[in-house]
């Protein structure tokens, strides 16, 4: 398959720029993480995996958590390993229980059972027996440099840094003080428990990194019993160590963290061991025209700029769920992007044509009118009549239904044309007919317009001889058109989504493209009232569309029925 790839420098918060390849169609990628486990355990190193998937319960998930989810609990399927769920828990002001329980939602919506759900706090006795194993191996120090010295001993890219005055304090003096950070003696910032690595590393994270802190808050977890929290990249190892990890799969922004996961299994007694955890990177899913930041996220729903985290335009589990997106179109995405250690950015196209392949096949079909215009079958008399439709053209396995036709009718006001048309055009115009789908033959005669020219009113005949078959004097009818009958009608409403910026790679200050939600006021068949929420529905020559979880008659639209 050919390959569409434009390069895209990225600049990162900490000033690091890298390439982005942008991915515009189908790539078949090899998983070297695959590779890895089918070495490790040919070897020996390990008679089966355990992985675990470690989100940090301060926001709600959003695609990017998905291509990880499917990776480990996948892999974990299939070479009949384990999977735990493990909430890093050790930020509790950004924290909440309420993320906690979205996250469990959302990977009980894309189809797995974690083996075991655990929590970093529940190892929290650990993380301080180790710390205080450290400082008794004369590896870490409590540092009352406050942060702005602290980033100035630690240096620059091409500058060493420089030793903390407190770097050769005695043994005695650290356990005395990591004590007394853990009694509240000591306030947020006073002071932070560091290792001892090197200054003058080439990798900043190995210079003499900090590990503990003071945190004066209430765990929604642990309560009031810590005022002392690890860090991510303590906490991170330490945990995967108790679990038995085998392979610990992490995005490449952690790739030189590797090396302090590395330091601190193997400067403790209990995990320097040779089948330890070790650490393995595969690039993050960057998807055009979105943010992919739990943090950046937030700031558009504190802004105001979307509602909430459900909110369908964003890419969280939740708003892509509510959208209409099905965990089997998400399972087919992330295999067709598959695992690599390259930086891309990839097109939203990507995403909606595994939308349309899974609901193609697995939606049923109805109509709906997005914008209405009356027509009056001016020589039809028969009242209400009932039409059997199929419910998928491909799979009569989905059933029929039962549509409606009378005197009166919806049909769309871009599929009536005012104008005499040309040859090619294939839809309602004076004297031209066209089919409605599953229903007559009918052809406009005339049609009323308001003062300014809006047409309110359309004026067609119908053939009665052409209910499923074509007129028997051989007349040739191209065209097709929806309609839904007016009485039995259900009035609802209509939110059509588009991209939520309009840049490719949005600068977080960007504002929202103002088109990405559109309402439209409009109409759907009588059954459609009974319609479940996240049910998946073609409309006809419209799109996929999904009923919305508010308890009026909204209908979200999924996918368009092709990309542009």
């Amino acid at each position: 398959m050919k390959i569409t790839a434009d390069v895209y420098n990225k600049t990162y918060v900490t000033g690091k720029t890298t390439a982005l390849v942008k991915i515009s169609a189908e790539v078949t990628q090899t998983n070297f993480i695959k590779n890895q486990i089918d070495s490790d355990l040919e070897s020996g190193l390990h008679k089966n995996i355990q992985l675990r998937f470690p989100p940090e319960p301060n926001g709600f998930l959003h695609i990017g958590h998905a291509k990880s989810i499917f990776l480990n609990f996948s892999l974990a399927k299939e070479y009949n390993g384990k999977c735990n769920l493990r909430f890093d828990d050790t930020n509790p002001g950004k924290e909440s229980v309420e993320y906690i329980e979205a996250i469990k939602e959302s990977i009980e919506f894309l189809g797995f059972k974690p083996e075991k759900i655990t929590y970093s706090s529940n190892y929290f006795a650990d993380f301080y027996k180790y710390a205080i194993e450290l400082i008794n191996k004369n590896l870490a120090f409590v540092c009352f440099l406050n942060a702005d010295k602290m980033r100035e001993y630690r240096g620059t890219l091409t500058e060493k840094g420089e030793n903390s005055p407190y770097r050769d304090n005695s043994i005695a003096e650290n356990l005395a003080n990591f004590e007394k950070m853990k009694n509240g003696e000591f306030t947020e910032g006073e002071c932070v428990l560091r290792l001892k690595i090197d200054m003058a590393s080439n990798f900043m994270v190995l210079r003499d990194p900090a590990i503990y802190r003071i945190l004066k808050q209430n765990h929604h977890q642990t309560g009031d019993d810590w005022c002392i929290y690890p860090m991510y990249d303590f906490a991170h190892p330490i945990s995967d160590g108790l679990e038995k990890i085998t392979h610990s799969l992490c995005t490449l922004e952690f790739q030189d963290n590797r090396r302090l996961y590395d330091w601190v299994l193997e400067n403790i007694d209990d995990f320097s061991i040779p089948n330890r955890p070790h650490q393995f990177e595969f690039s993050r899913l960057n998807l055009a025209n979105t943010l992919m930041s739990k943090r950046k996220l937030a700031s558009l729903i504190e802004t105001g700029q979307v509602d909430g985290w459900s909110d369908p335009r964003l890419p969280t589990i939740t708003g892509i769920k509510r959208r209409g997106y099905t965990k089997n179109s998400l399972q087919i995405f992330a295999d067709r992007i598959g695992v690599s250690k390259t930086d891309s950015l990839t097109d939203m196209q990507i995403l909606e044509d595994c939308v349309r392949e899974d609901l193609n096949t697995n939606a049923k079909r109805s109509m709906a009118i997005l914008s209405p215009v009356e027509v009056e079958i001016t020589n039809y008399d028969n009242g209400l009549e009932v039409i059997n439709a199929p419910n998928h053209p491909q799979n009569s396995d989905f059933g029929t239904r039962e549509i409606y036709f009378s005197k009166y009718l919806y049909i769309d006001k871009n599929d009536f044309l005012e104008e005499k048309p040309n040859n090619k055009y294939k839809r309602l115009a004076i004297d031209k007919e066209v089919r409605l789908r599953n229903a007559y033959v009918i052809k406009a005669t005339h049609f009323d317009a308001d003062e300014n020219g809006e047409i309110t009113k359309i004026y067609a005949t119908y053939d009665d001889e052409t209910l499923g078959k074509n007129p028997s004097d051989g007349r040739k009818v191209k065209g097709v058109i929806h309609f839904v009958e007016k009485t039995t009608a259900n009035s609802c409403e209509f939110r059509i989504y588009d991209k939520l910026f309009i840049d490719e790679i949005p600068c977080e200050d960007d504002k929202i493209n103002p088109n990405s939600l559109i309402i439209k006021n409009g109409f759907v068949e009588k059954n459609m009232a009974n319609a479940k929420e996240f049910e998946a529905y073609q409309f006809e020559r419209e799109g996929y569309f999904c009923r919305d979880s508010a308890e009026n008659l909204v209908f979200n639209q999924t996918v368009s029925l092709r990309g542009s």
